[in-house]
């Protein structure tokens, strides 16, 4: 294997996106995804070899110092191919697309993606990892190179075919996506049985012993935990609330937790939650703080409040940038050795905490052997009884040490999907925990996506990093920015949220929407593609379009505007036929839809925010966990003039902060009476 010298570089180094950056040296002549890269394949008549990865991924950090930094490799994909390396966290559009072709010919998916295109950017070979000899049953990468370029030689018509039959799968895959028209004729209103329905499947797949769904490798679930909260509320079925908490408490005794920093890793390599993939991504802790707190909003365990703020605390410290927004993700190798920095030896541990070393042993499943290859994972076990005080400090002590390893490497890219949920997380944390730092937090990371990552037309840029914003914004980004806004209102009040969270949905609704109904995933002026994607399905994180829906239905109950409700509705249509099915693809949709077929609850509040009798009003609603309830304030003593409608024509009675609250199209007496509030709050009626 012959390495490139170090001082070449590519097209790359002139990107923002670090894991571009990462290849900005290799030896092979790398282009950005764009017009000029997409030019030079159909003037040469070259095929494209199109690399899609992400900063964190391990196996993207291993192809490349096995091919992409060799001269070897480098000498055949320049001389054959037009090679284009894509960001997949910078270009989900990208990424969906030649995804659903990579599952196509080979049944599975993953990254590092490698993908073989015509000029015309139609796929027709493609895989994940290819190692640099063969090896796991799979090709060298040489190999696939030279097999591909003779390919496209001898026999350029089959190739071609190949891609347009792709091409054109692709493209019916949107095309058959089912239709507001096809699905739900009678509307959500009939569908609640498949609440019920998703329930039971979900009891079915549910791991009693170890928490979650699945085996190894096994993720947390927050959408799905979400849901299932929501439904113990519902209807104050007790086991919806088991799954979710036997869930809850063994991610958080896991080692999927870091119990020394705080914060969660992407998932468990096992089923046991043990051993964690170690890089750390911001949109599973931004989603999994919210989730803890909404369970101790329920339980009152006082263990799921330390993991809201330890996660926060974590995201705080390490993925917050300069300029007020949130890196995208911490690495999961550290200077190339997986987990490096995290795992520890029982000498380690003795000799900085001394006497206290046998007790925190004990209590972190610490041996002399390991418990993974032999080096130890702390997780949290029975162990002998200890001082938690004592466990604190010892877990002080360590982060200490820790702290002056090598750490991983950070993606600075700031996603404005991304920070959008952690924006959310932020605000309502900090509301409900009282803790205004969280919330300014929140305010700056808004700030700074609104100022910095949206032009004066309104449209928002998918990416931002060193006072560059680029590429167009997807739904997920207009989506999730809308959620964290809201958020931020529910925590603050200021009409600015409230009116910048409206202006993104109603941008959603002018360029995203699918006449069909739901939305498509790039705007209607987007760069055009081979075709324009439409995911429903939730991944790791909420579809753009599961995400629309949840912002429209909260927007419908504080405007009153049908708009939002019909196009949210229409939206739900595409999923309610076989999202009870396969509820754990669909957790942000079943949590939608129990928002839809809940009487909603809608509270205005008027008084002044910093008065003792409208922080007791406030105090009402944030002390449980209300997910069928929306909340606007407003100051002073009458509110005509507000930016939310649901605040039109209410006044202070006797001088008191007031509350108003309606169900169902119907309203109760104001009130000024916190208990009062509340009953009205529990009563069905």
């Amino acid at each position: 294997m012959v390495k490139a010298e170090s001082a070449h570089t590519n097209r790359l180094a002139q990107e923002t996106s670090p894991y571009l950056l990462q290849h900005a040296h290799n030896p092979v002549d790398w282009y950005p995804w764009g017009p000029e890269a997409l030019a030079r394949a159909k003037q040469e008549d070259r095929p494209i070899f199109l690399s899609i990865g992400y900063a964190a991924c391990h196996w993207c950090h291993v192809m490349e110092r096995e091919s992409f930094e060799t001269d070897e490799t480098a000498i055949l994909l320049n001389e054959g191919f037009v090679a284009i390396k894509v960001d997949r966290e910078e270009r989900p559009d990208l990424d969906a697309i030649y995804m659903d072709a990579v599952q196509q010919m080979t049944g599975q998916g993953g990254w590092p993606m490698s993908v073989f295109l015509t000029p015309e950017g139609k796929p027709f070979y493609g895989g994940t990892y290819f190692p640099d000899r063969p090896r796991h049953g799979l090709p060298s990468f040489n190999d696939v190179l030279r097999g591909v370029a003779e390919a496209w030689r001898e026999r350029r018509g089959e190739v071609e075919q190949a891609g347009a039959a792709i091409a054109s799968s692709i493209a019916r895959q949107v095309a058959s996506a089912p239709a507001a028209a096809d699905v739900g004729r009678q509307g959500t209103g009939a569908q609640g049985w498949m609440l019920d329905a998703a329930l039971v499947a979900l009891e079915r797949e549910f791991d009693s012993r170890n928490g979650g769904w699945g085996g190894a490798p096994k993720f947390p679930q927050p959408m799905t935990i979400e849901f299932l909260l929501r439904m113990h509320l519902r209807t104050g079925d007790q086991r919806p609330l088991a799954m979710a908490r036997r869930s809850l408490d063994a991610m958080a005794a896991g080692g999927i937790y870091d119990h020394l920093g705080g914060g969660f890793a992407r998932y468990a390599t096992d089923s046991v939650w043990l051993v964690p993939h170690f890089e750390k991504m911001l949109y599973d802790n931004a989603q999994l703080a919210r989730v803890y707190l909404h369970a101790w909003q329920l339980t009152s365990d006082a263990r799921y409040r330390e993991v809201v703020e330890e996660t926060l605390e974590f995201v705080q410290r390490e993925l917050r940038t300069a300029d007020g927004g949130f890196a995208s993700s911490l690495d999961a190798d550290t200077e190339g050795e997986e987990g490096a920095t995290y795992v520890w030896s029982k000498a380690e541990i003795d000799a900085v905490l001394g006497a206290d070393a046998h007790d925190f042993a004990a209590s972190y499943d610490v041996t002399e052997n390991g418990n993974w290859e032999g080096q130890n994972i702390l997780r949290r076990v029975g162990g002998e009884p200890a001082s938690e005080e004592r466990l604190t400090l010892a877990r002080r002590l360590l982060l200490d040490r820790r702290e002056g390893r090598p750490q991983p490497a950070r993606d600075d890219k700031v996603l404005t999907a991304w920070n959008g949920l952690v924006i959310a997380a932020f605000a309502e944390a900090g509301a409900v925990l009282e803790r205004r730092n969280l919330v300014v937090i929140a305010e700056e990371a808004a700030k700074l996506l609104l100022n910095e990552a949206r032009n004066e037309k309104g449209r928002l840029h998918r990416s931002f990093k060193d006072g560059r914003a680029l590429h167009a914004g997807v739904l997920e980004d207009y989506a999730n920015l809308a959620e964290g806004l809201l958020a931020l209102y529910s925590a603050t009040f200021a009409e600015r949220w409230f009116v910048a969270a409206r202006e993104l949905a109603d941008q959603i609704l002018a360029h995203f929407a699918d006449p069909a109904g739901g939305f498509f995933d790039t705007a209607d002026d987007h760069e055009a593609l081979i075709t324009r994607p439409k995911s429903l399905q939730d991944n790791a994180m909420p579809s753009g379009n599961a995400m629309a829906v949840t912002v429209l239905l909260k927007l419908a109950a504080l405007t009153g505007e049908g708009s939002y409700a019909d196009a949210a509705e229409r939206a739900l249509a595409q999923v309610t036929s076989y999202a009870h099915r396969y509820p754990t693809a669909f957790g942000q949709w079943l949590g939608a839809l129990a928002f839809s077929l809940s009487d909603v609850t809608e509270v205005a509040i008027v008084g002044d925010p910093a008065a003792d009798d409208t922080r007791a009003l406030l105090d009402v609603m944030r002390g449980e966990y209300r997910p069928f309830s929306v909340v606007a304030l407003a100051g002073g003593r009458r509110a005509n003039e507000k930016a939310v409608p649901l605040l039109h024509d209410r006044e202070k009675r006797d001088g008191k902060a007031t509350a108003y609250v309606c169900r169902g199209f119907a309203c109760r007496a104001p009130t000024t009476e916190p208990a009062e509030l509340a009953a009205q709050l529990a009563s069905p009626q």
